[in-house]
């Protein structure tokens, strides 16, 4: 850790699969205030055959100290540093022999906002991207003319139609910015849900992992 990288050396826990047998990868992003032993439990849910599930650690459980609406600026270094880390086991895993194409993110509340906002700034073909109750980051009026081609990504974004932290409008835009980098999207809000996962939204990050590990 350091203060323009302030994530730097923090670990990432693994479970499923070992590296050196694993034929695809999600990468788990926790909320804010958690860890990444809480999002990496939902690994458990899954059937995941030969599927490695790494979930990085935020310093002081947090990967960027104000809300995601924030202007960016805000959020510097910890933002920079914590996209960092995304990008890193992206290189592990190519190294390992594990492409992006055989990569999905995924990413609950401020975790989802990171996996967002890191695929949008790294557009390619992902085995898939969920991002549970999250959206891209930046105030209202934020430019989202990134660069880059998701190349059909099938993308899942689930949120309660009332989130506390997660505007619905901010959804939608996340949706339409993704679609039109190429990214197939499913956009799907629950009433009544609040700030949490539910069980179709494990369904659907099932659908996402099974078409990764049969493909």
């Amino acid at each position: 850790m350091t203060d323009t990288n302030p994530h730097l050396g923090q670990p990432a826990r693994i479970a499923g699969a070992l590296l050196s047998a694993a034929t695809a990868a999600v990468i788990m992003l926790h909320g804010r205030g958690a860890n990444a032993e809480d999002i990496l439990a939902l690994s458990g849910e899954f059937d995941a055959p030969q599927t490695i599930f790494l979930a990085p650690q935020a310093a002081g459980n947090t990967w960027y100290p104000y809300s995601f609406l924030s202007p960016l600026e805000q959020n510097e270094p910890h933002l920079a540093s914590a996209l960092a880390q995304i990008d890193d086991l992206l290189k592990m895993l190519q190294e390992a022999g594990i492409s992006a194409a055989r990569t999905m993110l995924l990413g609950f509340s401020q975790g989802a906002c990171l996996a967002l906002e890191y695929a949008a700034r790294n557009a390619r073909h992902y085995g898939g991207i969920a991002g549970l109750s999250g959206g891209l980051i930046g105030p209202d009026g934020t430019s989202r003319e990134y660069s880059g081609f998701f190349d059909n990504t099938p993308v899942f974004l689930g949120c309660s139609e009332h989130d506390p932290h997660i505007p619905a409008p901010r959804v939608v835009e996340t949706e339409q910015v993704l679609a039109r980098m190429g990214a197939r999207v499913t956009r799907r809000f629950y009433p009544h849900l609040g700030h949490t996962i539910n069980r179709d939204e494990l369904a659907e990050v099932q659908r996402l992992i099974t078409a990764l590990t049969d493909s």
